[in-house]
């Protein structure tokens, strides 16, 4: 009966049901799809965050301007440019919705693809944009695009696809799990070219989730930890500057790094501690005047600390873990419906959410060295913004393809 939890009383009056032999259930055409026919708490959740998300953007950012780095833009500039990204993305995430899951089965190699042409194009000259010795995004005009978070939708369809697709040979390293580590390998070595680790990091955690929800043998998925775990410490030790922001987070404090690679650090540190239990109260940040770099982007979680204090960022957090189980139980519903893909494609938005979130936060309070992750649904960011609303929309037309089959129809 955990099936339908969540589907109205009237729908359960035309779900497949047998008593004595007798059949009660009634074949129905998949009508329209409607946002109304998919579970309403996981959209008034990502509302909320989305809404929370940009009062934050705004507070975190209004006192850019007072930066001589900045002094060109009005206090609003940020408010009006995340507005704007919300916009785009609603409206992508709108189509994306009515777009069947059997479409998305097709194209997943093609758009794999296509996001493998534009990591390779943003590290062209003249046509990647560089930030921060960062060559990372491609400007169209009304929004600088970030191949990167294309990839991690890209990779987290195409892993679903692949999975289906070697579903009888599963068992075997060679033939099942050797070419998904070839194309991960791939994507790693442009991302790392941009260079972003963090992505890297975020997909190779999707791939690898996918990998061992779709029934690969645990010996072999512990091989493929292994291997990845011994990658990312690889890189870490032969780079200095990934090897001095270690060492800048073990010891944020020291002489050596406070005024460096552990400034961020140190004054997210500041703005936790200063809000405390209730916080300082929204808008009463002193750490986003200027003191704390990118606060309005990767270190948005601390703003929220220092103003809504230890209360704000367990609510922020439980919203997060709750919007991340509902998500892995619309995919353990649809495998039970028999539709692996729809199933590994939400468990794949489920852990490529809570990861990313995971990390941000672990990264704001210090718990994990320093990366460049936005925290989903609330940090400035359009192509984060847009990629994200599209992967929930694609959870919530997953979560609608299910209810017409339970209510007897055809998908």
């Amino acid at each position: 009966m955990s099936w339908f939890s969540g589907v109205g009383k009237g729908a359960s009056e035309v779900l497949p049901v047998r008593l004595g032999g007798q059949s009660l259930s009634r074949t129905l055409a998949t009508p329209p799809a409607r946002v109304a026919g998919s579970d309403q708490a996981l959209i008034w959740i990502t509302v909320a965050l989305l809404i929370w998300g940009l009062v934050m953007v705004y507070s975190a950012s209004i006192a850019m301007p007072d930066n001589p780095k900045f002094s060109r833009y009005a206090h609003t500039h940020f408010l009006m440019r995340h507005m704007l990204s919300l916009a785009v993305a609603f409206v992508a995430a709108v189509l994306v919705f009515q777009v069947p899951m059997a479409t998305w089965e097709k194209v997943a190699p093609w758009l794999f693809v296509a996001s493998l042409l534009l990591l390779v194009l943003v590290l062209v000259p003249f046509i990647g944009k560089g930030v921060n010795g960062a060559r990372r995004w491609i400007s169209l005009g009304i929004m600088n695009f970030q191949p990167s978070e294309l990839a991690k939708f890209a990779v987290l369809l195409y892993a679903a696809d692949y999975m289906v697709r070697k579903m009888d040979v599963k068992e075997h390293f060679f033939r099942a799990v050797l070419p998904m580590a070839t194309a991960i390998a791939v994507v790693g070595v442009l991302l790392l070219a941009e260079p972003d680790m963090g992505a890297f990091m975020v997909i190779s955690v999707i791939a690898m989730g996918i990998l061992f929800l779709g029934g690969v043998n645990a010996r072999m998925f512990l091989l493929i930890a292994s291997v990845v775990v011994v990658a990312f410490g690889l890189m870490v030790m032969l780079s200095e500057w990934r090897r001095e922001r270690i060492f800048a987070y073990l010891d944020p404090w020291s002489d050596k790094y406070s005024m460096g690679k552990g400034y961020q650090l140190s004054h997210s540190l500041i703005a936790f501690g200063r809000g405390e239990v209730f916080g300082v109260g929204l808008g009463g940040s002193i750490e986003k005047l200027n003191w704390l770099p990118e606060a309005h982007t990767d270190f948005l979680m601390a703003v929220i600390g220092e103003e809504f204090g230890l209360l704000g960022v367990v609510v922020v957090i439980g919203l997060f873990v709750w919007m991340t189980r509902r998500i892995m139980h619309i995919g353990r519903q649809a495998i039970a419906l028999d539709r692996l893909f729809a199933g590994l494609v939400a468990q794949g938005v489920g852990i490529w959410i809570g990861f990313q979130t995971f990390i941000n936060v672990g990264v704001n309070l210090g718990a994990l060295p320093t990366k460049g992750l936005t925290l989903p649904l609330m940090s400035y960011g359009g192509s984060a913004i847009l990629m994200n609303l599209i992967s929930l929309a694609v959870v919530l037309r997953i979560d609608y393809e299910n209810r017409v089959l339970m209510r007897g129809g055809r998908v």
